[in-house]
């Protein structure tokens, strides 16, 4: 099956400075693809390269097999950088169909109307922009990028600032737009928890290089599973357990987290054994943020 994007080798430079260096990413069809990294990585950056906002300084980027500098492959990407370009007096209706003309969209007022109830926007279409919630004017950002129908959505950072129900609508949103496997989705973002809850595949970036590409299963199956514990005489409890097994540690919440293959009645039984009962215990595995911390910190 085509991909949507195939990068290879691609580079930025903004004087002496290389933004991106040597970064190959995959984007299959139908995907949503959750591109990670700190602050100065390099999304923003390749992802106004895939948009053709600037020009590349070295590689290729390649949209459904064809070079992104394509009339007709451009006409398929729909972007939201930074922020809608929103005029703040307008209600959301008249900067819809105002972009919808700068388009050229053939019947504005029916693909407007479909945009707007695809991002759950059709009650508030009368609203003044400057008047919209954060999580609103996100959402009409996105029911922009989606005027012309295109197959591909660079979206970045749409999920900065919102509150937990609107967070649960974008969620929505993102999983309504790819559900005929048509359409794919770019999503850069820092809530690694929400990310987690709808990506299908994942890139890391960091330094301006792709350190890391993974499917949803993929993260699930190197995702570790720990047992924590929580037990009279936590620091003697965690010396012992520091003794025994190769990797124990302390989270945020008081809990000593045990990573070795093991049991939690291994645990248990190796404690009591040395006079510390255990009063709490429990097996999880870690997140995408955890993961994405620990690749940060060279674990495996």
């Amino acid at each position: 099956m085509m991909n949507a994007i195939e990068i290879k080798n691609l580079s930025k430079n903004f004087g002496e400075k290389q933004a991106v260096c040597g970064l190959d990413m995959t984007v299959p069809m139908g995907a949503i693809y959750g591109f990670i990294g700190e602050n100065g990585s390099g999304k923003s950056t390749t992802e106004k390269m895939i948009c053709g906002l600037i020009p590349k300084s070295g590689g290729s980027i390649k949209l459904y097999g064809e070079d992104n500098t394509d009339v007709s492959v451009r006409a398929k990407v729909g972007a939201l950088i930074e922020a809608p370009g929103c005029f703040a007096g307008l209600t959301v209706w008249d900067n819809m169909i105002l972009q919808a003309e700068n388009l050229s969209i053939v019947n504005a007022e029916q693909e407007v109307i479909k945009v707007l109830k695809m991002v759950r926007m059709e009650g508030a279409a009368g609203n003044k922009y400057k008047n919209c919630s954060l999580g609103m004017k996100q959402r009409v950002g996105i029911a922009m990028a989606l005027l012309g129908d295109p197959t591909l959505l660079v979206l970045d950072e749409p999920l900065n600032g919102l509150d937990a129900d609107g967070m649960r609508i974008m969620r929505e949103v993102f999983t309504d737009i790819i559900r005929d496997g048509k359409r794919s989705i770019v999503v850069s973002s820092h809530l690694l928890g929400e990310l987690q809850k709808v990506a299908t595949h994942y890139g890391i970036i960091r330094h301006g290089k792709m350190i890391c590409e993974m499917t949803a299963a993929e993260l699930d199956a190197s995702c570790r599973t720990y047992i924590a514990i929580k037990a009279e005489e936590m620091s003697r409890a965690k010396n012992l357990l520091g003794c025994k097994y190769s990797r124990v540690e302390e989270d945020e919440a008081g809990y000593i987290r045990v990573y070795d293959l093991t049991t939690p009645e291994d645990v248990v039984t190796y404690l009591y054994e040395n006079g510390i009962p255990v009063t709490e215990i429990t097996t999880d595995k870690i997140g995408l943020e955890e993961y994405y911390i620990d690749l940060m910190k060279g674990g495996k």
